[in-house]
């Protein structure tokens, strides 16, 4: 069903940010910090995989994408839905089932065998596709799904996703540069204002994250290991 009310942008960054803490998908550790996938070390840590085991939440934050993209790309704007392989799936079939289209997933490689296929499901040459995944770093992986979907014959102009990161600069113009529109429900600074206003973390674990999210990358590089 398709969500009828659009809250704003700013009521749903802050309700967002307090669903994901109320799950705890969010971890700060400044003493400890969490290596990345990168190999770089950082004081925060979101699992948005979490959601798929609230549904109450689940639902919400799946009306707050809906809208958040029918607001920004248009009621009529999509033909299908794509879910990046494998944490895009499930959300991409949620909002595929509030807007009554068809829903596919990316692989991120060709599996290897059979038809060797990077697309599950039917798309066709011509759809206009929306890529749905839980979050984005810095945009990097996003590229290769959307390339795999245009391989297709296919269209994407458009990936939405749950948690944006918003502190690695040029984010949003890579994706732009590649023909594509990031849309987000909520960033790192949303979340930490959230945490002090809910005082859930000590001010000095709080300051040390900011100080990670205002320099992230001469934060990691002073304590690369």
């Amino acid at each position: 069903m398709i969500p009828s009310s659009y809250p704003s942008k700013e009521q749903i960054a802050r309700l967002t940010a307090g669903m994901l803490l109320d799950i705890k998908a969010v971890h700060f550790n400044a003493e400890e910090p969490f290596t990345l996938a990168s190999g770089l070390p950082s004081p925060t840590y979101i699992d948005c995989r979490k959601l798929i085991s609230y549904p109450r939440i689940r639902s919400t934050l799946m009306d707050f994408m809906t809208c958040t993209v029918m607001r920004n790309a248009g009621l009529e704007a999509f033909d299908n839905i794509a879910g990046g392989e494998t944490a895009g799936i499930p959300f991409a079939a949620l909002v595929a089932e509030r807007m009554a289209l068809p829903m596919t997933y990316v692989r991120k490689k060709p599996k290897g065998y059979g038809r060797n296929a990077r697309i599950e499901g039917a798309m066709s040459e011509g759809q206009r596709v929306l890529l749905v995944e839980d979050l984005t770093t810095d945009g990097g992986s996003k590229l290769s799904f959307v390339d795999a979907i245009r391989e297709t014959g296919a269209s994407c102009a458009h990936t939405a996703v749950i948690f944006f990161y918003g502190i690695f600069e040029g984010t949003e113009e890579k994706l732009a540069e590649h023909g594509v529109m990031l849309h987000h429900l909520c960033t790192w600074w949303d979340v930490l204002e959230e945490a002090r206003v809910r005082a859930e973390f000590s001010d000095a674990t709080l300051n040390e994250v900011e100080a990670f999210l205002k320099a992230p990358r001469a934060w990691q590089e002073a304590r690369k290991a």
